[in-house]
């Protein structure tokens, strides 16, 4: 029997390669997307395609002629950019035979929107840092007390547009330098230490719960801990249950005093999707296997540390001009160093 396909997009960037490495010892092929010939997945999979981007009025003819050209059952989008027009054009890929891993537009509202995930979270009773509009500020004083975080109220990755307030100084700063401040949101700061946790959601519940602790550079996650906490658990499935995304939903938060503060929710797969894997709670696969096949999600957590350490892709120059050329690559070999 042929292997199941499943495509997976922004293969450049941590999300999808995140994914690709979750697949990569499964029983599914990988069809990598990218808008960039120099993203390192296109050159780490069976097959792969240029694309152009989310913003582009083509994305979604273009990925929908490959889904429906290479048989994609699944489609697990790895751009945040992606998530909105994917959300809207579920019932296209349906028509072709692919399951985008996508959420309801509303859903990808709330987590996209900084400000919509404080009020509607703030509405089931789940704590959420103190969340502060910048756009109905009448004057540039300090928001909150010191100190606090500005961040984009829409989109934003990593620690990208994130800047941490601890004073007058650090405000004026921003305005001497014509910062809109109007497109952030002022979020209280809180310490404690950090977690990222992921979670499956199918047929309306959520299946199951991985939590992370997690040490950052530069936004990224770069070294974290599976760990057992009832408590942040707990605090996700009440979230999962409040805002019922489908797929793979990560939730971000901070715990003081033993209480876990919400600040951040991302409807998709995570940049930690391929550590979680290596932890026993492999992600994409559960889901797969649970639309392809009607197997209910599995899984066995290890209590583990895991360290991001850099990795070579050597690519001979011919390969990458193929696929810039040929908009396509049936990939059969690469060199790893």
């Amino acid at each position: 029997m042929s292997k199941v396909r499943i495509a997976v997009s922004g293969t450049g960037g941590g999300v999808g390669q995140s994914i690709l490495k979750a697949l990569s010892e499964t029983n599914y092929e990988v069809v990598a997307l990218d808008g960039d010939p120099l993203g390192a997945g296109l050159y780490a999979a069976p097959k792969s395609y240029l694309i152009p981007y989310a913003s582009n009025p083509d994305f979604i003819d273009k990925v929908l002629e490959i889904c429906e050209r290479e048989k994609c059952r699944l489609f697990f989008p790895g751009l945040d950019a992606e998530l909105p027009i994917l959300s809207r054009s579920v019932k296209r890929f349906e028509d072709i035979g692919t399951k985008v891993i996508v959420s309801a537009p509303a859903v990808i509202e709330i987590s996209d929107n900084k400000l919509a995930t404080y009020e509607q979270l703030s509405k089931h009773d789940i704590l959420v840092p103190k969340t502060v509009d910048m756009a109905i500020r009448q004057d540039n004083s300090a928001p909150l007390p010191f100190p606090f975080i500005l961040k984009k109220r829409e989109g934003g990755a990593r620690s990208k547009d994130v800047h941490v307030i601890r004073n007058d100084t650090d405000m004026q700063s921003l305005v001497d330098h014509n910062v809109d401040l109007g497109i952030f949101v002022a979020q209280e700061y809180i310490e404690g230490d950090e977690y990222t946790c992921g979670s499956i959601n199918l047929g309306g519940d959520c299946k199951g719960v991985i939590v992370m602790r997690r040490i950052l550079r530069d936004g990224d996650t770069y070294k974290c801990f599976a760990v057992k906490n009832d408590i942040i658990e707990g605090e996700v499935r009440r979230i999962m249950n409040a805002i019922k995304p489908f797929g793979a939903c990560n939730v971000q938060l901070r715990l003081k005093d033993n209480r876990p503060y919400v600040f951040e929710i991302n409807a998709r797969c995570s940049g930690t999707t391929g550590a979680r894997a290596l932890c026993g709670f492999n992600e994409p696969k559960m889901i797969a296997d649970y639309l392809s096949f009607g197997t209910e999600p599995y899984y066995d957590i290890k209590e583990q540390t895991v360290l991001r350490y850099w990795n070579e892709l050597v690519v001979q120059n011919n390969i990458v001009s193929e696929i810039q050329q040929q908009g396509s690559l049936t990939q059969e070999y690469y060199t790893q160093l």
